[in-house]
C-alpha cells in the first residue's frame, strides 16, 4: 500500500506533498514500474483531501511521464526509458501551453526561453545533488 503523510503545516501545498512523495516513492523504487496507484476518489478519502487535489497531482506526474492514466483502468507507473515519442508528445502540450500563458503575460519570446534555460539547468543540478 502506498504510504503518503500530508503535513497540514507545511508550506507546500497538498497536490504538491502527494505529488513529492509518489515521485519519490517511484525514484526508491518502493513504487515500481507498472505497479497501480490508488484512485484519486479512494486516495483523496484516506488523506482527507479533496478528490480534484488528487487529481491534479496524478495529472502534474502523467504530465512529467511518470505515470500513465488508463481511463477506467487507472493510474500506473510509467518506464521512463520506455515510449519516447509519447513523452516528447507530452513535452510539446506543455510547451504549447507554456508559450500561450507566456504571450498572455506580456513576456518576450528571448525571455520565455531563459526562463526554461534556467529551469533545466536547475532541474539538472537538483538531480546531480540527489542521491542515486
Amino acid at each position: 500500500m502506498l504510504r503518503i503523510l500530508i503535513d497540514r503545516d507545511d508550506a507546500d501545498p497538498p497536490f504538491l506533498q502527494v505529488r513529492s512523495q509518489i515521485e519519490a516513492a517511484v525514484g526508491s523504487g518502493r513504487l515500481p514500474v507498472g505497479a497501480r496507484l490508488p484512485a484519486v476518489r479512494n486516495l483523496a478519502e484516506r488523506l482527507g483531501l479533496a478528490p480534484g487535489t488528487v487529481a491534479r497531482a496524478y495529472r502534474e506526474l502523467e504530465a512529467c511521464g511518470l505515470v500513465d492514466t488508463r481511463g477506467r483502468h487507472g493510474t500506473f507507473v510509467s518506464d521512463p526509458k520506455g515510449d519516447r515519442a509519447r513523452h516528447q508528445r507530452q513535452l510539446a502540450e506543455l510547451a504549447r501551453s507554456y508559450a500561450q500563458t507566456a504571450v498572455r503575460f506580456g513576456i518576450r519570446p528571448a525571455v520565455a526561453v531563459d526562463l526554461v534555460d534556467q529551469a533545466l539547468r536547475d532541474s539538472e543540478a537538483r538531480n546531480s545533488r540527489s542521491p542515486g
